[in-house]
């Protein structure tokens, strides 16, 4: 992280080392002598999961904007669909056949990431949830362009690691879901959603939930695979029940191939954030 302290004062790094090679005494080995900046446990401590979630909300705020990232194309899609050569490996005959968005995925990544290194790659550049399936397709896609992308991981109880095409100094790691949904939408120019699970969906809902709501600018929201949307949730269903509105369906755009996404992003009609919701 770049060096732009301009205080008199005695740096926290100083300090800190300072403090590492202090005589070895009952008061030194004490937790209450640590510093409060450098003691793991005090940090974990309850009370300070507000602290925790500004840490979280910094840091990879304060990196993107070392990193000259301006804004980005987003990626939701899921973990377990494979590549198109794995696909004889996935567990079900669906994710067999949705392999193909692997391959779109990479694809829209490719050519998005060359449009954004034409501008100096700062902005338009690509962010996944830095996983396996679809995340890595993203993240491989900018890649294959030889342009840099980001990846957000989260920390599961089960043993996992970024895919290992995340520009590494732009792979983050979060515990909070919360603060990492955040940094997803907070610097996003567009929405693409690929078929996944739970956790595309929630990250879908959340992300339409808050531009229906006015929260956040209309930007372009793509689904690719119209079938399995449609398969999987009944838009219409949801219209003529009222919970939603019948223009709350034009928040969105099913879209098939990298190409056809492309075509509708660059042609997609700014709009501002709604001051009023449909249908209330």
């Amino acid at each position: 992280m770049k060096d732009d302290r301009t205080s008199p004062f005695r740096d926290a790094h100083t300090d800190r080392d300072s403090a590492e090679h202090v005589p070895d005494t009952p008061q030194s080995r004490a937790p209450a002598y640590r510093l409060a900046f450098a003691d793991e446990d005090f940090l974990c401590r309850d009370e300070l999961r507000p602290v925790r979630l500004q840490l979280e909300l910094l840091k990879p705020q304060l990196m993107l904007d070392e990193q000259g990232i301006e804004s980005t194309i987003v990626l939701f899609g899921g973990a377990r669909i494979p590549a198109p050569a794995d696909k004889d490996k996935a567990r079900t005959q669906t994710l067999a056949d949705l392999s193909r968005f692997y391959d779109e995925t990479r694809e829209f990544a490719r050519l998005m990431t060359l449009k954004s290194m034409q501008g100096g790659g700062h902005e338009d550049v690509i962010v996944t949830g830095g996983g396996p399936g679809v995340m890595e397709a993203g993240n491989r896609g900018a890649i294959d362009a030889g342009g840099h992308s980001i990846g957000l991981n989260i920390v599961l109880p089960f043993e996992q690691a970024p895919n290992e095409y995340v520009t590494p100094e732009l792979c983050f790691n979060f515990h909070y879901f919360a603060i990492r949904k955040m940094h997803f939408l907070m610097r996003a120019k567009a929405i693409c959603v690929f078929p996944g699970g739970f956790g595309t969906m929630d990250e879908l809902f959340e992300a339409l939930t808050l531009i229906q709501t006015g929260r956040m600018q209309r930007v372009p929201f793509l689904l690719f695979g119209k079938e399995f949307w449609q398969k999987i949730i009944n838009w219409d269903a949801l219209a003529d029940a009222g919970t939603i509105s019948a223009e709350d369906l034009d928040l969105f755009r099913f879209v098939e191939t990298a190409q056809e996404a492309m075509d509708l992003i660059e042609n997609w009609e700014t709009a501002p954030a709604r001051d009023a919701i449909p249908g209330r």
